[in-house]
């Protein structure tokens, strides 16, 4: 973030109080524990039930997708995923943003949790085939797994649009004057968009599972930092911050 930020705000523009935690705590454990038990009872597709399914019987706006197979655009993905869930580690770079790193990484916790969450509980509720599975020239052994009915929606998708417009959202907060806003939503709207074209060319998902996984990752990345902002029409009491080398919490009358 060196050198974008114009103006930037002295004191952080989130308030975190350990009462207000909790429920975002509790919502991410209760998503991701749920979801990994319902993985549990999730049943692998059988020779014969590959063997009777058609693409014609998918929706005429997805089926395209049942002809991609790419490991290139796998492997793709799987890369930019990485990077996107890396992506907060630019507020190091930035002389305000670390003296908050602490701060914003249990943000970015708090929502990276609750969207895998969501992700998988999409996944396990709604076991939808991945479009690879109706691919005759897919190797059977690749669609004899369980993360063969796991289409809806693209993790990979929501992973890279949480990390993204958080990012975005968090920067936009600190540097509210920066000059570089609209270049810094605009990549964060374009790059889960990339990934969700690698997945739908991977074979991997449908047009339909990238733009839910889209739409539910930006819109989580986005609203808990936005739920977090300090509200100046409220005196907050008890609230603790987190530098990368430092803590503090700090307690306030009220009027």
């Amino acid at each position: 973030m060196i050198g974008v930020c114009i103006s930037i705000t002295a004191q952080s523009p989130y308030h975190l109080n350990w009462k207000k935690e909790i429920p975002y705590v509790s919502t991410a454990v209760a998503l991701n524990v749920s979801g990994a038990y319902l993985a549990t009872q999730l049943d692998i597709l059988t020779p014969l039930e590959i063997a009777t399914l058609k693409a014609q019987n998918v929706n005429s706006f997805d089926r395209f997708a049942t002809k991609n197979y790419s490991t290139g655009f796998a492997q793709a993905s799987n890369v930019l995923e990485i990077t996107t869930q890396l992506a907060p580690i630019l507020f190091l770079t930035g002389e305000k943003t670390r003296k908050h790193f602490g701060q914003i990484m249990i943000l970015y916790l708090e929502a990276s949790f609750i969207n895998t969450g969501v992700t998988i509980i999409s996944k396990m509720t709604f076991r939808r085939t991945r479009p690879f599975v109706y691919n005759p020239n897919v190797a059977i052994e690749d669609k004899l797994t369980r993360t063969a009915r796991t289409s809806l929606i693209s993790g990979h998708t929501s992973t890279a649009a949480v990390g993204s417009f958080f990012a975005a959202k968090v920067f936009s907060d600190f540097c509210s004057d920066s000059k570089w806003k609209p270049v810094v939503w605009g990549a964060a709207a374009v790059i889960p968009g990339v990934m969700g074209y690698f997945r739908v060319a991977a074979g991997k998902h449908y047009p339909t599972d990238v733009i839910a996984g889209y739409l539910v990752g930006g819109t989580i990345g986005f609203l808990v930092p936005h739920l977090h902002r300090k509200n100046k029409n409220k005196d907050a009491k008890v609230s603790f911050d987190l530098g990368f080398n430092s803590a503090r919490m700090v307690y306030r009358f009220g009027r």
